[in-house]
């Protein structure tokens, strides 16, 4: 700092000004962390929309791309997705392509009955993709032609005497037994329900 006195004369002085403790700007945690997970099993590409899809922003507030995922990746030194040498998953678990070849059904099946508790599957993180377990039980569930003693989810409702909604419940407690008929025009869910099951399960709940 400079002062100029009334008399000309000139003064400089060293004044030490004060400092901002301006926090550095960097992505959450926890979305680190998640990155880091999922980079292990997903391309940036999918971790983009799976970040996207949690409503998860950059550190500067932006959408997620697969550029910016590997900007991340490559600052924090997190190992870029490997096909090649990527886990192999544990006790059978599959992602929904490889389950519709083996089921033989659309994606959209599988979908439609994870929702509804007759496939079970899990997720690494939420709007992750799903895994499912191809268990032999699963596999003899996705049938031809329904087996004897099964009806059609409108006649099971009839028979029972309760909803669809309810019959699912009971489907994925396993206290109802259910196929899925996967071609021609008896297509759709049919469940087990003799006429010797009317008096049980209307005792209960």
């Amino acid at each position: 700092m400079i002062i100029r006195w009334q008399t000309d004369a000139v003064t400089e002085i060293d004044v030490e000004l004060p400092k901002r403790n301006t926090p550095p700007i960097r992505t959450k945690q926890d979305t680190l962390d998640l990155v880091r997970r999922l980079a292990v099993h997903y391309p940036d590409a999918m971790i983009a929309g799976i970040l996207n899809r949690q409503g998860r922003r950059t550190a500067r507030n932006n959408r997620f791309t697969a550029n910016r995922v590997g900007n991340l990746r490559r600052h924090w030194n997190i190992p870029k997705f490997d096909a090649a040498n990527a886990p192999c998953e544990d006790g059978g678990l599959v992602n929904v392509q490889k389950a519709t070849k083996i089921l033989g059904v659309v994606s959209g099946t599988v979908h439609r009955w994870l929702l509804d508790g007759f496939i079970a599957g899990e997720q690494i993180t939420p709007r992750a993709p799903w895994r499912i377990k191809m268990t032999e039980e699963l596999r003899s569930s996705f049938v031809e032609k329904p087996p004897e003693g099964y009806v059609t989810m409108k006649e099971a409702k009839k028979i029972l005497e309760i909803s669809r909604q309810t019959v699912l419940q009971r489907v994925k407690s396993g206290r109802l037994s259910a196929v899925h008929v996967r071609k021609g025009k008896q297509m759709g869910l049919y469940i087990k329900a003799l006429n010797k099951q009317i008096n049980l399960f209307n005792t209960l709940p």
